[in-house]
């Protein structure tokens, strides 16, 4: 295969803003599939799950191949809804580019926002799609400017709409000026005509601005301008591919995906602006020396190396998807985990669409496949000799939301765990645990929503009944001044005893640190021998998972060890770690410590009608009101509010906007409850642990 003519992408945006829908005009353009589905009804192909269909969102994000003006696209089609995040974040981690969908009248919105950072965590090129102008206040301007100020894109309108609102026929490119229609059933004949003689003053303002932009990178397109000669299209494309490709340019296109309007130009920039895989810098390390780079390119005749991004299984085994970064891969060989050290078997390889499968014998770099029966996890590198090299790993942010999980009946406890062991594998940022005080098992996921979705695939797919208990806040403790401790343990039984002994104190972590705990040694003279102190670590690291006030982790801690003293025959390395863990049990209270909670940005939008009862009830639940957009029609209310309060929202919302209220939620930060909820919920802890006791 010619790398450069794969294109590796990916389709992000907010929910709801038409992402599943223009993968299937992308599919049916492209001649993948024969007859265009909705995700209203019977569901879009790459909605191949049940619940998927049911619910018409996407939960779990699929691949596909498609071909377009003799390229090969690798397209992943990602969840919108932020309890799926991890989808995104994986997806993007493997891909050289993406389309940002983005709604002509919600413009940019907070899974926006989301989707852009793990975009620029990775270096991953962007296009813009501005879609549904068809919409009732779609407005393209509006959105390039919210694309300038909230996201810092330097986005640039590349098409101008034809008609506006119910009336949008098709599209002007700016470059061609030419204007495009699309007829046929589903928009499938593109029209290709002159732009409308009424639009000739806009369409020229709009292109000399475009023009202006895209020569800020490049001196010889700026002369061009500046002596008013005729400009080189091919020229303008080119600086425009090299500007995306640096991660400074952010082309925006038009459409709507519904109405099969735009979709091909879309494509034809797809191929035009995004990179091939030997275009894009691959980030590796030497497995013994993390900070030693390794050079890696994607030549099918070197080495293979390559990361195991994304785990499913289904009723004919585990499937894993892997991205080939570099070599070649051959069914039936064997290759190396890099992190486990152990050989395995690529026994099957698959090019996948969506649920379907299409076995091949062999895949190069740059090629997304599926590889059947792996024992791997999430962000694995596989390579083809060992201790080669690991690639950058991916972003898992922390769960937010617990509940309680038990079967119904006594024989479904087995097919419960099981059911939970392969989820676990699946969705890293799906935690299973056990209470120790209860005995209880524990799931923990990004949100309500995450969390039910597992709940009804146990139910579906395993066959078993759970109960599921209310769902359960993941607090924090965290200190807020700082304490001294000097703690000494000594136990005599006989024989050889314990001794250790640790003076120092402990500090707060700025609040903007990324730790949540830091270990520091100050310890002069030997008084505490070297071999001891990863012990004190050690010991204040596994205390920290449980606090003394109420029993939830401990964040932003700084332990500073500056003193201390040792027997020569009674300390030894669990003397120490025994010593670390009596002394935070103990002095941990000294630094008066708080109790936090897990804050989540909400954006609502609604009818303007209802924006006094919903802010009012926003407020009524400790929520905090950022900022307000309203039109004559809706209203979009931006804000902070506890997680705790927001349980059961969405049917509240409901009742408070006769049905027609949406939301999001995104986990922002922890911040301290107040006093009077803080002991409620440390005497509901008390209550759990006396309850677990007994």
């Amino acid at each position: 295969m010619d790398l450069k003519r794969l294109r590796n992408i990916g389709i992000s945006a907010h929910i709801d803003s038409g992402k599943t829908t223009l993968s299937e005009r992308v599919l049916f353009y492209a001649g993948r599939i024969h007859r265009v589905k909705e995700v209203k009804g019977e569901g879009a192909t790459m909605d191949y799950m049940d619940l998927e269909r049911e619910r018409g969102i996407t939960i779990t994000s699929a691949a596909t191949t498609v071909q377009w003006q003799d390229h090969t696209i690798n397209l992943i089609d990602t969840p919108g809804h932020v309890d799926f995040t991890v989808e995104v974040e994986r997806s993007l981690r493997v891909l050289d580019g993406a389309i940002l969908v983005l709604c002509a009248v919600g413009g940019v919105q907070a899974q926006s926002l989301t989707i852009d950072r793990q975009m620029r965590r990775y270096g991953v090129p962007r296009l813009a799609f501005i879609n549904k102008m068809d919409r009732t206040g779609a407005d393209a301007d509006k959105v390039v400017r919210q694309l300038r100020e909230k996201l810092g894109c330097d986005a640039v309108l590349m098409q101008l709409p034809i008609g506006r609102e119910a009336n949008f026929e098709g599209v002007v490119d700016l470059l061609s000026l030419k204007a495009y229609y699309f007829d046929g059933e589903n928009g499938e004949n593109v029209r290709v005509e002159d732009p409308p003689a009424a639009m000739a003053r806009e369409i020229r303002d709009a292109r000399q601005h475009m023009l202006e932009s895209v020569a800020m990178y490049s001196d010889e397109l700026m002369e061009q301008l500046l002596s008013e000669s005729p400009v080189s299209i091919d020229l303008v494309h080119k600086v425009v591919r090299t500007a995306v490709i640096a991660l400074q340019l952010t082309p925006v296109f038009l459409g709507s995906a519904y109405k099969n309007k735009g979709v091909q130009p879309l494509l034809d920039a797809v191929v035009r602006y995004l990179p091939a895989p030997d275009e894009c810098e691959i980030k590796a390390r030497a497995c013994d020396d993390p900070n030693k780079e390794v050079p890696l390119s994607p030549d099918p005749a070197k080495p293979f190396v390559g990361m195991a991004f994304k785990i499913v299984e289904d009723p004919y085994g585990a499937l894993t998807f892997v991205r080939l970064y570099q070599g070649t891969i051959d069914k039936g060989e064997m290759y190396y985990n890099q992190r486990t050290s152990q050989k395995e078997r690529f026994s099957r390889i698959f090019k996948m669409h969506a649920d379907q499968r299409e076995e091949i014998d062999s895949a190069s770099a740059g090629d997304i496949v599926a590889v059947l029966g792996l024992d791997c996890a999430s962000g694995d590198t596989y390579a083809q000799k060992p201790g080669y090299c690991t690639l950058q790993s991916m972003f898992v942010p922390e769960p937010v939301i617990k509940m309680a999980i038990e079967s119904r009946e006594r024989d479904g406890t087995d097919k419960l765990a099981k059911a939970l062991q392969r989820f676990r594998r699946e969705d890293p940022t799906f935690r299973v645990t056990t209470d120790e005080e209860t005995g209880q098992t524990l799931i923990a996921g990004m949100g309500e929503l995450h969390l039910d979705i597992y709940v009804e695939r146990i139910r579906r797919e395993f066959k078993v009944e759970v109960e599921v208990g209310a769902p359960r806040v993941n607090y924090r403790e965290a200190p807020t001044q700082p304490a001294k401790f000097n703690t000494r343990h000594r136990k005599q039984t006989g024989g050889a005893g314990q001794y250790a002994h640790i003076i120092g104190r402990f500090e707060l972590l700025p609040s903007d640190s990324p730790d949540t705990f830091v270990f520091e040694d100050d310890v002069v003279g030997g008084r505490v021998p070297r071999e001891f102190i990863p012990s004190v670590e050690k010991g204040f690291r596994e205390a920290i998972h449980k606090g003394p006030i109420a029993g939830f982790p401990i964040v932003g801690l700084h332990v500073i060890l500056e003193d201390g003293s040792y027997h020569e025959v009674d300390s030894s390395d669990l003397a120490f770690q025994i010593c670390a863990r009596t002394c935070l049990r103990e002095n941990f209270p000294n630094t008066r410590p708080a109790l936090l909670e897990p804050v989540m940005k909400i954006e609502i939008e609604c009818p303007s009608q209802f924006q006094g009862n919903v802010v009012g009830d926003l407020i009524s639940r400790r929520g905090m009101i950022a900022a307000t957009e309203t039109d004559e029609i809706n209203c979009k209310i931006e804000g902070e509010v506890p997680l705790a309060e927001t349980f059961g929202y969405s049917t509240d919302l409901r009742s408070l906007t006769q049905g027609q209220g949406i939301f999001t939620l995104e986990f922002a930060r922890y911040k301290a409850v107040p006093a009077a909820i803080e002991k409620e919920v440390i005497a509901e802890r008390k209550k759990l642990a006396l309850a677990g006791a007994t």
